[in-house]
């Protein structure tokens, strides 16, 4: 399960990356952030981000215990969004022992 959980979490990290620099390279957010602005769906998407960096960074401050890996981690999820979270989910698999499954995963805090 935790290497199926590895190999489909590193996908959607490669897929995220490829998209958000392909789309980077052919539209410029800041140049067009008026007329996004002015889209409602725009705006319930940017709410809905939000909201989910929130309930994410709840799990993100519950595993790290230093307060600079959680700002640290609270600026990459605002900025990077899916990016940083598949991220945070890489390195929580990656970091399980051999032994170990979805509860030490979900429940074993780091360092």
């Amino acid at each position: 399960m935790i290497t199926a959980l590895k190999v489909i979490f590193s996908l959607v990290f490669v897929w995220v990356c490829y998209t958000v620099i392909t789309t980077s390279l052919q539209s410029n957010l800041f140049e067009q952030w008026d007329y996004l602005g002015s889209i409602p769906w725009m705006r319930a998407t940017l709410w809905d981000f939000y909201a989910n960096v929130s309930v994410i960074y709840l799990w993100v401050c519950y595993k790290e215990k230093g307060i600079v890996s959680k700002v640290i981690w609270l600026v990459l999820l605002i900025v990077l969004g899916s990016i940083a979270s598949t991220a945070f989910v890489l390195i929580q698999l990656f970091r399980l022992k051999p032994n170990e499954g979805l509860k030490e995963f979900f429940i074993s805090r780091n360092g």
